[in-house]
């Protein structure tokens, strides 16, 4: 998923939740699905943010000596003004763009 291009909003959203069960038929299940997802989500944008800051990382133990990298503020100012990874597993969830399975299911088929 690429979370840069999502037209997920920045700020909290009022959502109808008869919209979110309206796929799995439970508001619960719905909410685990997307906590799994926004869990996911919020991993990636870590593993992506510590990549691009590692670059800039000084392997100095000096204390002393403070740097500002303005091309490191710049990606992190970034990465804050993004979406919440919540906002963005639920967007993905209303979209039907969200893989899930429940084997206790498909097991009583």
């Amino acid at each position: 998923m690429d979370y840069k291009k999502s037209k997920a909003p920045t700020n909290t959203v009022t959502r109808d939740i008869m919209n979110l069960c309206e796929d799995t038929g439970n508001i619960y299940e719905s909410v685990a699905i997307i906590s799994k997802r926004a869990n996911q989500i919020s991993s990636e944008i870590k593993q992506d943010l510590n990549k691009k800051l590692a670059e800039f990382a000084s392997y100095n133990d000096s204390l002393d000596e403070v740097f500002e990298n303005r091309e490191q503020i710049e990606i992190s100012r970034y990465y804050e003004k993004l979406p919440k990874p919540s906002l963005l597993a639920t967007e993905e969830f209303i979209e039907g763009n969200v893989y899930y399975r429940d084997p206790s299911k498909e097991n009583e088929e």
